[in-house]
């Protein structure tokens, strides 16, 4: 009888995460959620019989406690998903050099330390799938955005390197560019109508694609998808 699958979602949140905390658990997959305000998730772990676990992705002891606490409640993930960036706005000239280290430590340096942390056990376990959220920034630096700029496109570095260092060793690696706007009801009527029909990407739709990639036969793997609404300006 196969093992059943574990997936540990990093940076959970009511939407997108949510979506795929929910499809992973329809797939009849053991789902953990991670986020620092882990209270937030209560509601979604109930609805998906999910773990919830605090955690700050930027601090390296607290990615491996998280690792070990879901090993020891659920079993080694051999899903793993990051999902967490943060950006501060405003003019280069003007933009706090503080509040832009700390949004670049969570856009970057905490899908490093989680990277890191699941490709040791995966290595081990000779099979896995690493998959990080991108968004437009990940290929083009907008103004007044330098911090999620700066993270987005560390970030894809990041997942270049480790895709070519471990899909060799039957590690799956990819990220998901989001390029647009993502559905969530709290945006008020005007503001979703403001982009016309199917303007913003539908969070369930962007989870079928990490599916997907998980899914995937290794003799066809996809280490980067941009995803966008067809009317969607690139």
């Amino acid at each position: 009888m196969a093992q059943r699958e574990i997936a540990l979602i990093v940076g959970a949140g009511p939407g997108l995460s949510a979506a795929l905390g929910r499809l992973f658990h329809k797939e009849g997959m053991k789902v953990a959620l991670a986020a620092r305000d882990a209270k937030k998730l209560d509601r979604l772990a109930k609805e998906i019989d999910g773990r919830v676990y605090p955690c700050d992705a930027t601090i390296p002891k607290e990615v491996e406690n998280l690792f070990s606490s879901v090993t020891g409640d659920l079993g080694e993930p051999n899903l793993v998903v990051y999902n967490a960036s943060s950006r501060v706005r405003g003019p280069i000239t003007d933009v706090d050099p503080e509040a832009v280290r700390k949004a670049v430590l969570v856009t970057c340096y905490g899908g490093f330390l989680v990277g890191q942390a699941a490709a040791k056990r995966m290595i081990s376990a000779g099979n896995g799938t690493i998959l990080f959220t991108g968004a437009s920034a990940s290929i083009k630096g907008f103004p007044h955005s330098a911090s999620f700029a700066m993270g987005k496109l560390g970030l894809s570095g990041l997942v270049q390197s480790m895709a070519r260092e471990l899909q060799p060793r039957n590690i799956h690696v990819a990220q998901v560019v989001i390029d647009g706007g993502i559905y969530e009801p709290t945006r008020g009527s005007e503001q979703l109508q403001s982009r016309g029909p199917d303007g913003w990407l539908d969070p369930d739709a962007i989870a079928q694609t990490y599916l997907h990639l998980h899914r995937q036969h290794r003799s066809a793997w996809a280490s980067y998808v941009e995803l966008r609404p067809w009317s969607e300006k690139f």
